[in-house]
């Protein structure tokens, strides 16, 4: 799993607009070219706000943030393209799921999002009413325009699915690019003041940079909203630096995804955390039932003391992996790991990226590509982080390609 801002006018709560403001359309921002461009390797940069209804798409383009690692991990391929831990949910999960087939006669209810929200609640140390659950952690972001921003500030790179859903409703738009150079380090002071949402990853997808709290923390302002997308938080042992505990930042919104730990990309389960007036305001305009049973199976059944446990279990033999996988992809002189990682997958920099992807697409093994995440170029690739076993095989595909092209 698994992360944009506008010009802020007058707001009340957290990071809310006024009824007034609210009923008006976003105020057009008038047209600036970019103050640099950035692909990775310079200086962090910040693209300026196109103005509503600007109709010519700015790199990387609507069809490349639609594009996801799912459309590699093709049938027959090795995946390293998508992020999800398992092949399928552990079979204590599978045995709750199948239990709850026999309710799908009936429609969810309101005590069965109540008692869900509890046990998200319970989780976090929250409030119920500070839950919403959600079809997954993307629809979070597709609800962000009920917000009605006037600036979103998104940055990247970075999951693309918020900038889709917010230039898709027409609000203006600054990306905030961070650079290579600078280890994708989170510069605050890059964030346009004016910006009334900010929308950013953590751990970050696909450079799988950690931001400290207190770094994330330090954006939230009175009259914004801050988005932090934690998909992948629970992979960090202790999920160290998450900001779902905290209600206490204000217009703060936590977003968590159960897909990549748990196996559940086919069922689309998870929950953002916010104050009680946020939460109203994405869910204003849901339809009847926005959540399926089995959802509510899945996320009371994945936040229980037990299923917490062993995630944290299995955050640690992740990391372990991570660096045995980090050793054994470095061997290559012709490829570069962004570390320090501390996400399910990996950040790699290699010449030709789109030729080595091609032709490992060739040798049965698929990669994501990442020239579709603002301020990344062909030659950047995510990997998954696999077992040994699966690992051994993509380094064999990675000698046969890179001695074949005397790249290495």
């Amino acid at each position: 799993m698994s992360s944009g801002d506008r010009h802020h006018g007058p707001a009340v709560g957290h990071g809310l607009p006024s009824p007034a403001a609210a009923a008006r359309p976003p105020a057009a921002a008038p047209a600036r070219e970019r103050d640099r461009a950035d692909h990775g390797s310079g200086a962090p940069s910040v693209d300026r706000p196109l103005p509503v209804g600007h109709r010519s798409d700015p790199e990387p383009g609507l069809a490349a943030l639609r594009h996801h690692g799912d459309v590699e991990a093709t049938a027959g391929l090795l995946d390293f393209a998508v992020n999800v831990r398992l092949d399928a949910p552990p079979r204590w999960l599978r045995d709750r799921l199948a239990a709850g087939l026999a309710d799908l006669g009936r429609y969810p209810s309101p005590a069965e999002d109540a008692a869900t929200r509890s046990a998200v609640a319970a989780r976090h140390g929250r409030p119920p009413e500070e839950v919403l659950v959600l079809n997954g952690a993307a629809e979070c972001f597709a609800l962000l325009p009920e917000l009605r921003p006037r600036h979103a500030a998104v940055v990247h790179p970075s999951f693309t699915e918020p900038e889709l859903a917010l230039r898709q409703a027409g609000v203006p738009i600054s990306r905030v690019v961070l650079s290579a150079a600078d280890g994708y380090r989170l510069r605050p002071e890059l964030v346009p003041a004016d910006a009334d949402l900010v929308v950013l990853g953590n751990p970050t997808n696909p450079t799988s940079v950690l931001h400290p709290a207190e770094v994330v923390r330090s954006l939230a302002r009175p009259g914004r909203t801050l988005v932090v997308d934690e998909a992948f938080i629970d992979v960090v042992p202790g999920e160290a630096e998450s900001l779902a505990g905290d209600g206490e930042v204000p217009g703060l919104v936590v977003v968590r995804s159960l897909t990549k730990t748990w196996a559940l990309a086919g069922l689309r389960a998870g929950y953002a955390l916010a104050a009680p007036a946020l939460v109203a305001r994405l869910a204003a305009r849901r339809p009847h039932w926005p959540v399926g049973s089995l959802v509510h199976v899945a996320v009371q059944a994945c936040c229980s003391p037990a299923a917490v446990a062993e995630a944290e279990a299995a955050a640690g033999d992740l990391a372990a992996r991570r660096r045995e996988m980090i050793e054994e992809l470095t061997v290559f002189a012709a490829l570069r790991v962004h570390q320090p990682a501390s996400a399910p997958f990996l950040l790699l920099t290699v010449p030709d990226g789109a030729g080595v992807r091609r032709g490992l697409r060739q040798r049965g093994v698929a990669v994501r590509r990442c020239d579709t995440f603002p301020g990344l170029t062909e030659d950047h690739l995510r990997v998954a982080v696999r077992s040994a076993e699966r690992t051994r095989l993509l380094c064999a595909a990675l000698s046969d390609l890179l001695r074949d092209t005397r790249m290495s």
